[in-house]
């Protein structure tokens, strides 16, 4: 399963400062009300909460204090081959910096060891500026003391945000997942207060007993509550407006939320009766996108008293 969206957000004047300056590779810090010198620059003290205002040039080299070895690289790591995480400090800082550093084994990582920054080769205006640090040997402290910076022209990032993981279904779950390979839609009954759900839950939240009865439903049902989306976003890929509804599928207790199409979105309803259009037998896999949307079915709309319960 998948959760991924980007994360847009502006910068302020520290950040937006710090971002361009890594644009123009050069790193700078943010000076606190005691005098250090921090890399990346807070917005504010950590002690006395003010305002970060003075903004100092560090050198682009500087000493690992501790590192650790990542052998197994993943999704979005700065680099795809075995490499060192690391707390390097920046000459001129007096806090370190988390990145990464690039050498061919762990038995060439030490600490103590030199660092220069590998600048990316298209810079961006981000931390990844920083493609890597790489051994630097005795190499001097240069850095950019006498650069001059004028108004930031780097003022927001997009962060990709990127969530996979395995989803474990229990017994339950896995009858109705499997149900939708074979275009089936199973829930199960409380034995006491007779509520059907789906998807099956193992267990009725009202009654705490199992719900071991199973029950096949139609694909077919009853529109109770909708939202029209009005709003456009990015990877958006239907046309605006469209709505999203909650479906009370006939002889079901839980209304799920489905997409409705195949009508203007000014003439969706409560009480319209749908039915589930399915992606063709090829595209099935065990998952509820098996159905494309839901279409109405001309059907006369559904009693108001037949669904109140289920709002």
């Amino acid at each position: 399963m998948k959760v991924e969206f980007d994360y847009t957000r502006s910068l302020g004047p520290v950040l937006s400062a710090f971002m361009s300056a890594l644009k123009q590779h050069s790193v700078l810090g943010g000076v606190l009300a005691d005098g250090r010198v921090v890399v990346p620059p807070p917005e504010y003290d950590p002690v006395t909460h003010a305002a970060i205002t003075e903004l100092v040039p560090v050198s682009d080299v500087g000493t690992v204090l501790s590192w650790s070895w990542v052998a197994d690289p993943v999704s979005q790591q700065p680099l795809e081959v075995p490499f060192a995480f690391a707390q390097v400090l920046l000459d001129g800082a007096d806090a370190p910096l988390l990145h990464a550093v690039s050498v061919a084994s762990a038995s060439d990582m030490a600490t103590g060891m030199r660092v220069r920054v590998k600048w990316a080769e298209e810079p961006t205006g981000t931390i990844r500026d920083i493609a890597f640090f790489e051994a630097a040997g005795d190499d001097a402290s240069d850095g950019s003391a006498s650069m001059e910076f004028g108004a930031p022209e780097v003022t927001g990032i997009v962060s990709p945000v990127n969530l996979a993981y395995d989803y474990a279904a229990s017994p339950e779950e896995t009858k109705f997942f499997r149900g939708l390979a074979e275009g089936k839609l199973f829930g199960q009954r409380c034995p006491v207060c007779e509520k059907v759900y789906i998807p099956p839950r193992g267990a009725c939240p009202v009654d705490g007993v199992p719900t071991a009865e199973e029950i096949e439903l139609p694909d077919r049902g009853t529109l109770t509550t909708f939202c029209v989306v009005n709003v456009p976003f990015q990877g958006q890929t239907i046309p605006i407006p469209y709505v999203s509804a909650y479906v009370l599928l006939d002889g079901a207790d839980i209304a799920f939320l489905h997409l409705i199409l195949d009508i203007e979105a000014a003439d969706v309803r409560m009480g319209m009766r749908v039915e589930a259009v399915w992606k063709p037998r090829d595209e099935w896999t065990t998952s509820l996108d098996n159905i494309k949307y839901f279409r109405p079915t001309g059907e006369p709309d559904a009693d108001y008293d037949t669904y109140k319960h289920h709002l």
